[in-house]
């Protein structure tokens, strides 16, 4: 991979670069995430990025960089994200993280932070959950955090309203208990559509996060970055391949399913509509 500044920290000649997508840092019986990591496969996934030379950058740095603002990206940039605010994140992952030298983005569902108060059933935590103070210490360490929405609704399935507190509201938390810009979003579950993307923007994200399960390249959507997940079952051989662009038959399987649960959802969708209004 190569990529030269150019005028305003734009890059030249960039390929694809991967933004990995990880949840929960646990071993069995305490994972409850079924894409949860095991911390030792984490440890040996963060030593392959060293060894083979990745800089890690935030999701923010990212998106600046393709868009041709900011400083220009180094020659291999690797951006890792972490998604629901899950507490092993503070324990586990940052001490790796600093012993490496890397930064990540976390993106955090409001409503499940620990300490934010009894969540009712509909914003039911899925496991121990980041706090306020782990979420400002993280933040003072370089960690960028992002908003993960508040409740983790799919968000492409509300009616604009909700749609619109959701967005807003989880961005407006965390700049509060902050004090600092929170300019991005990942999209629960990676569900968007033109109309959430267009929310999100109004709302005043500067970049969102999907799924997709394929590297970003130099074109990518700014509110639609496509990310790969990371999973217990992913392998140090296979990760290997992911952050060298070497696509694994498991993201094959995926983007397949993906497709076809994408028509379930909108048929779904637009009959539920129907009924609404009939």
């Amino acid at each position: 991979m190569t990529a030269g500044p150019g005028r305003g920290g734009r890059t030249e000649q960039l390929n694809e670069i991967p933004v990995l997508m990880y949840h929960q840092i646990a071993d069995p019986p305490e994972a409850v995430d079924r894409l949860a990591v095991s911390p030792a496969a984490f440890a040996d996934q963060l030593a392959c990025l060293q060894a083979a030379g990745f800089t890690t950058l935030t999701a923010s740095a990212l998106a600046a960089g393709l868009a041709g603002e900011g400083a220009a990206l180094p020659q291999r940039p690797v951006v890792l994200t972490f998604d629901d605010g899950f507490a092993d994140f503070h324990f586990r992952a940052l001490p790796l993280l600093e012993r490496h030298g890397f930064t990540a983005t976390v993106f955090v569902t409001t409503g499940w932070i620990a300490d934010s108060g009894a969540p009712d059933a509909a914003l039911r935590r899925p496991g121990r959950m980041l706090s306020w103070s782990q979420i400002a210490e993280a933040a003072a360490t370089g960690v960028e955090i992002g908003a993960h929405s508040h409740g983790h609704p799919e968000l492409d399935l509300l009616a604009a309203e909700s749609l619109r507190r959701e967005l807003e509201l989880s961005k407006a938390l965390l700049e509060q208990r902050l004090g600092r810009p929170v300019p991005g979003l990942a999209y629960p579950f990676g569900y968007s559509n033109a109309a959430v993307r267009c929310a999100a923007r109004a709302a005043g994200y500067h970049y969102a996060c999907a799924v997709a399960n394929t590297a970003a390249g130099p074109h990518a959507d700014a509110m639609a970055l496509p990310r790969l997940t990371i999973r217990q079952s992913t392998r140090l051989r296979a990760f290997d391949q992911i952050v060298a662009g070497r696509v694994p038959l498991t993201y094959v399987k995926d983007r397949s399913l993906t497709k076809g649960w994408s028509v379930v959802r909108r048929t779904r969708a637009t009959l539920g509509g129907a009924s609404r209004s009939g």
